[in-house]
Parts: structure tokens; C-alpha cells; sequence
């Protein structure tokens, strides 16, 4: 197949790429830059500029491309960022595609679990509604923007990201340093769920929206087993075989990190994969003990 794929240098778009090349269909990028080969595609965001013809021809789109919301305190200038490289990407891909004489049959838009909000104890699958905060509106925004697509009878396919776990890279990357070196430890109350998948199956996740034709609309990327944060803490200190014995406390990280703290450290969302696992789904790596270990354990040195 030739798939075309946005944002495909970051942590989920370059493990797609290579499992694409390996296993022979052809992953074509869709860069900022001049292209520099028959396998770049060239757009440009902010001038709305992507010559349709250059989309044709496609199997399936991926679109991943997004300001990454954990870079920074979130400043009026960083949401703005962050919401409008979201809504105006999507906007741009799905009408150049909706324009095209033989789209492509599905397009793949990411989205995340933050579109559920700060949600304590509730369990939440795809017929939940959305929450509430800024995350919650960004995913809003971001799904609505792939309806001219839809429109014209692509089939689209929303998959809401939760934590994704790679040693080489994201938000796991980003705890490893306090860790490794003994100062891990919850955060707040260390109740709050988190919804996360190991990088090996949102690979396979993905693929398998492409190929299948009943998935469309949202469907959670997430583990069937979301944990705590006070759980996500002690697994992650026993494969690293350090202790666990520091906390943070919630008011230090609103202290540090402002609005972001509740809603990415502090908020609880205790997703499910329902139509994942309806669809046939089966996940490599379902419980964190055994992805953790796998990254972190022995087996791994």
C-alpha cells in the first residue's frame, strides 16, 4: 500500500514508517520543506498550501502531526500553538483530500483520551462524552475537522491515544532521569488513572484500522488495562529496580506547571478498548508489568 503519513519523524510516526518498509508497502511523508525525494509530499500549514494532485494515488492517509503539548507550560501562546496546529492541519488535509477524483479509502486522524476530561473513577468507552478543560476542547476541535473527509466518503478514523510507552522516547522518556536515580514517586493523591499503550500496539493499532472496514469514527487506543498512577509508579520503579519512595505533591505540580499539571498530571481517565477488542483486536503488550519488564528488565539489557 502507499500510505502517506504526517508527523512521521516523532516517536509513533517513525516506528510506523520502519514497520511499513519492512514489511514492503510503501510510507510516503508529507514534509515542510522542499521535498527532497519522490516520497515527500510538501504542505504548509499556516499558508493553508497543499497542491491536491500530489495526494492522489494514495491507499491510506496517517495523520499524527501535532505541537507537542508536553514541551512546556501551557502560556497563551502554547495552547493557541498547540489547538491551531491541530485544527489547521486537519482542516487542510481532509478538504485536499475531499477534493481529490480517487481518495484515498480511509484516513487515520489521531486524537487522544484527553477528549474525556478529568473523569475520577468512571469507566469510559467510546459512547462517553466529552469532558471538559482544554484538552477536552482541542479534541473536539481536532475530530471535527476531518468531517469534509468523511464527507466524501473516505472512511475516517479517530484513534484516541492514551500514554504512549517507548524507551525511546514520549512521556515515559521524560520520568526515566528522577527514576533511575531513586527520586520517582507518585504525583498528588496517586489515584488518578492512566490510560496508555505500549508503542509496539499503537503501531499494530493503527494497521489494523487500515485494514479493517467496520472501524470509523473514535476508537480508544488504549491498554484494557488502565492502572493508577500510584500502580504506573510502582511497577515502573521495580523494572528499573530503584525505590519508589518520594511523592509529588499536586500543589508543587500546579506550582511548576500551571493549567497542565491537572490536566495531564492530575486528571483521571480510566479508558477502555472496546471497539478495539470488538473488532478483533489482540493486544501485544495488554499489562504494564510485562511492557515495562520488557523495556526495562533483565530480558532488555
Amino acid at each position: 500500500m502507499r500510505i502517506l503519513i504526517t508527523g512521521s519523524t516523532g516517536l509513533v510516526g517513525s516506528a510506523l514508517v520502519s514497520h511499513l518498509a519492512a514489511h514492503r508497502h510503501r510510507p510516503l511523508h508529507m514534509v515542510r520543506r522542499p521535498p527532497r525525494g519522490d516520497d515527500e509530499i510538501r504542505w504548509d500549514i499556516e499558508a493553508g498550501t497543499l497542491d491536491p494532485s500530489s495526494l492522489e494515488g494514495l491507499d491510506a492517509v496517517v495523520h499524527l502531526a501535532g505541537e507537542n503539548i508536553a514541551s512546556g507550560r501551557w502560556t497563551a501562546e502554547r495552547k493557541r500553538r498547540i489547538m491551531q496546529s491541530r485544527v489547521l492541519g486537519t482542516r487542510l488535509l481532509a478538504r485536499s483530500l475531499a477534493r481529490l477524483d480517487t481518495p484515498p479509502r480511509v484516513l487515520i486522524s489521531v486524537s487522544a483520551v484527553g477528549y474525556y476530561g478529568d473523569r475520577g473513577e468512571e469507566a469510559l468507552d467510546e459512547e462517553s462524552g466529552p469532558g471538559t478543560g482544554f484538552l477536552a476542547e482541542v479534541c473536539r476541535a481536532w475530530e471535527a475537522e476531518a468531517a469534509p473527509a468523511a464527507e466524501r466518503g473516505i472512511r475516517v478514523v479517530h484513534p484516541r491515544l492514551g500514554m504512549v510507552l517507548s524507551a525511546r522516547g514520549g512521556a515515559l522518556d521524560r520520568m526515566l532521569p528522577a527514576f533511575r536515580a531513586g527520586f520517582g514517586g507518585r504525583i498528588g493523591s496517586g489515584r488518578q488513572y492512566m490510560s496508555w499503550i505500549a508503542l509496539d500496539d499503537l503501531v499494530g493499532v493503527i494497521l489494523h484500522a487500515i485494514e479493517h472496514d467496520t472501524l470509523h469514527g473514535p476508537v480508544n487506543a488504549v491498554s484494557p488495562h488502565p492502572v493508577t498512577n500510584a500502580d504506573f509508579t510502582r511497577v515502573l520503579a521495580r523494572a528499573l529496580g530503584r525505590p519508589a519512595l518520594l511523592a509529588l505533591p499536586a500543589f508543587t505540580a500546579r506550582l511548576a506547571l500551571g493549567q497542565m499539571a491537572d490536566e495531564l498530571l492530575l486528571a483521571s481517565a480510566r479508558v477502555s478498548p472496546r471497539k478495539l477488542e470488538a473488532s478483533g483486536y489482540r493486544f501485544l503488550y495488554p499489562r504494564l508489568e510485562d511492557t515495562l519488564g520488557r523495556l526495562f528488565g533483565p530480558e532488555s539489557k
